[in-house]
């Protein structure tokens, strides 16, 4: 079973003025770890400046439409792939993951601690009904990645 993670497309966080306006507010980030950029897949370094903003990260006309604050690095310009493996910001944190089918009915669950995120996706797509999954931190409930079948 083949999986993919990407980062957020950048082109949607380009316009920081009109984020700024959208609601978003400006932080600095205070540790490493602490504030994780959904666009690089890393976590941001002190003194780096984000932006915390709302985002719809399960974008679906169910009752499983989500969304919520995530951070965003000023100009992140690239957002990595990783196939059949996991950004390393996921590695220090316990995770929720949300498996859901075509229609964006959520169809499986489960949580994994540090380290286990693989382990956590492949168990979820054996499954043939979970099409993606949606990976959120487990304490802050904020949606981190999302994790999709993938034919390399």
């Amino acid at each position: 079973m083949t999986y993919r993670i990407s980062g957020l497309n950048p082109a949607a966080f380009a316009d920081t003025d009109a984020l700024l306006a959208a609601g978003a507010i400006r932080v600095r980030a205070e540790s490493k770890p602490g504030f994780p950029c959904r666009v690089t897949l890393e976590d941001a370094e002190p003194g780096e400046s984000l932006l915390l903003l709302n985002h719809v990260s399960h974008d679906v006309a169910t009752p499983f439409r989500s969304t919520y604050a995530i951070y965003v690095r000023e100009g992140a310009a690239e957002a990595p792939d990783y196939v059949d493996s996991t950004p390393a910001f996921f590695d220090h944190r316990m995770l929720g993951f949300r498996g859901f089918d075509a229609d964006g009915i959520l169809r499986r669950a489960s949580v994994a601690g540090p380290g286990d995120a693989d382990q956590a996706i492949r168990g979820l797509l054996d499954h043939q009904e979970v099409a993606y999954i949606d990976i959120h931190n487990a304490g802050a409930g904020c949606f981190m990645a999302r994790a999709e079948r993938f034919d390399a």
